[in-house]
């Protein structure tokens, strides 16, 4: 698959869209695992429907590591 990458996008594209990929990856796990926490800052907040779209909808868990990311910043900030 990164051949046919290579062969089309030349070397760079093919690193860099492997290295998108790679990160896509791991911000995906990473919102995964961050949306089943059962406990966030003393609330619950486990719902079944976040987890049923981090799963079937990779992008969901991205975007919510990302927005969790930028509320996390502006509470640092104020304090």
């Amino acid at each position: 698959m990164l051949k046919s990458f290579y062969e089309h996008i030349g070397f760079f594209g093919s690193l860099f869209l492997s290295l998108f990929l790679f990160i896509f990856f791991i911000f995906w796990i990473a919102g995964v695992a961050g949306i089943t926490l059962p406990v966030d800052g003393g609330k619950a907040k486990y719902n079944k429907w976040q987890v049923l779209l981090a799963v079937l909808i990779p992008i969901y868990p991205v975007i919510w590591i990302i927005s969790d990311i930028i509320v996390q910043h502006r509470f640092m900030k104020k304090n």
